[in-house]
């Protein structure tokens, strides 16, 4: 190792010039010194001059071929996360809950091509519709088969809900990474929701995700999805109570206790 520093300067005195001073082994002596100040620390070669340590290293690089560039792999198109073409008018769309799922998994224009679909569960005129903005990405093969299904189990067991009672729905067919909910509604996905509603006729609607279903009915802005009270049907106003979606409350369990507490406000006023 080699830094700056001053030079290292031994002094030897001289002995006097007896008999005894003639047999001293002076080779010892500078040994036996230059042992003490490598005990001390100073264990290498001390010059002045400043020294350049990486010299060596960046002329190695500077000499050294440049790798070779990799050609880039071709990727598969990403999905686009709004269909291209318009859902059509409602005279074309199914006029009974029984025709809607097999229309829902097959229709183009609810989805980009190649994403894995999941029909809603349940049957017309329940107790309860709780209504979703898409699959989750870990539902398996039903809707709400996740971990977010698995919150909504224990959600609807305390509410004693029973599930076989309840109609669960998406408002999108197909898990879409960060969906434009307003380009979606432009192109009629909420008027298709509106149309999906009408024929479950659940006697209450639970919505959880209501930001972005409320973008997709076309309601400005979306953070007052929260006051959203009714969704009006040809017959009569259906009672609704928007709230968090189930990661929300996944992530920030004190969301839970707000749910529950808007809940018992619901349920206790609702004729």
């Amino acid at each position: 190792m080699k830094v700056k520093t001053a030079n290292l300067i031994v002094r030897i005195h001289r002995l006097p010039d007896t008999a005894d001073a003639m047999t001293t082994d002076w080779s010892t002596s500078l040994t036996a010194a230059m042992a003490w100040w490598r005990d001390a620390g100073l264990d290498g070669t001390f010059v002045d001059e400043p020294q350049d340590w990486l010299a060596e290293a960046r002329r190695a690089k500077e000499q050294a071929p440049a790798p070779a560039m990799k050609p880039l792999r071709d990727l598969p198109p990403a999905a686009d996360s709004v269909p291209t073409v318009t859902v059509g008018t409602k005279e074309n769309w199914p006029q009974a809950l029984a025709d809607f799922s097999p229309w829902w998994l097959a229709e183009g224009a609810l989805a980009p091509a190649g994403l894995r679909r999941l029909p809603p569960i349940g049957a017309a005129q329940a107790e309860l519709m709780v209504l979703v903005p898409m699959p989750a990405a870990d539902d398996g093969d039903a809707l709400l088969s996740g971990r977010a299904g698995r919150l909504l189990d224990a959600m609807l067991s305390a509410m004693a809900i029973d599930k076989a009672q309840t109609y669960l729905a998406s408002a999108l067919p197909a898990h879409v990474p960060m969906p434009d909910w307003q380009a979606l509604g432009a192109v009629g996905i909420g008027d298709v929701l509106l149309h999906h509603i009408a024929l479950a006729a659940p006697k209450r609607l639970l919505i959880l995700g209501a930001s972005g279903v409320s973008a997709l009915l076309g309601h400005d802005p979306t953070n007052l999805a929260h006051g959203l009270r009714a969704i009006n049907q040809e017959t009569a106003g259906m009672a609704v109570m928007p709230a968090w979606d189930l990661d929300a409350m996944l992530a920030r369990p004190a969301l839970k206790a707000g749910f529950w507490s808007r809940w018992l406000d619901w349920t206790g006023t609702l004729e």
